[in-house]
């Protein structure tokens, strides 16, 4: 069992606000990265950092948030917004691989071993493809990402105010 309370109150809703803020960011930075080579170079490791971290929060969020499933009164709501926060961790998982990826392959020391190896083989073209299919992994897992972080903060404001909001 993680962290599930400070000061006898739940740490869930904490983690929370951590985890809606690091997930856009993670995926922005991630997008910038991919889409815009001058911020590439200026983030460096940053969007891999970021997302790595994003990746730790997750699951330490739910774990919190499992706890205090288990303290309040079944509810489907709370059901739901608890299956769509399991599914956080796989988006956070996939940005923070693509980030790594991107990173690694843009790094100086793959660039040479790149150019020594594919393009003197004549397959640069095969390069460039692989190149843009991860672009474009990036950007839909990033925007995946987001849009889960928002299905699941949209299911637990409901789950938490519903009763209060007739």
């Amino acid at each position: 069992m993680g962290l599930t309370t400070i000061g006898g109150l739940p740490v869930h809703p904490l983690l929370v606000h951590l985890v809606v803020v690091l997930v856009p960011v993670s995926a922005l930075l991630l997008v910038c990265a991919v889409c815009w080579p001058a911020a590439r170079l200026r983030l460096g490791l940053a969007p891999t950092l970021i997302a790595l971290i994003t990746m730790v929060a997750v699951p330490v969020t739910t774990d919190a948030g499992e706890w205090l499933e288990k303290q309040v009164p079944r509810d489907p709501l709370v059901q739901a917004h608890s299956e769509l926060g399991d599914q956080m961790l796989f988006w956070s998982i996939g940005v923070f691989v693509f980030a790594a990826v991107w990173w690694v392959v843009h790094s100086t020391r793959f660039a040479r071993w790149r150019a020594d190896r594919l393009e003197s083989s004549g397959s640069p073209n095969v390069w460039r493809a692989v190149v843009v299919v991860v672009a474009v992994l990036s950007v839909f897992v990033a925007a995946g990402s987001i849009v889960q972080v928002y299905r699941i903060g949209e299911s637990g404001a409901k789950a938490v105010w519903s009763d209060q909001l007739g």
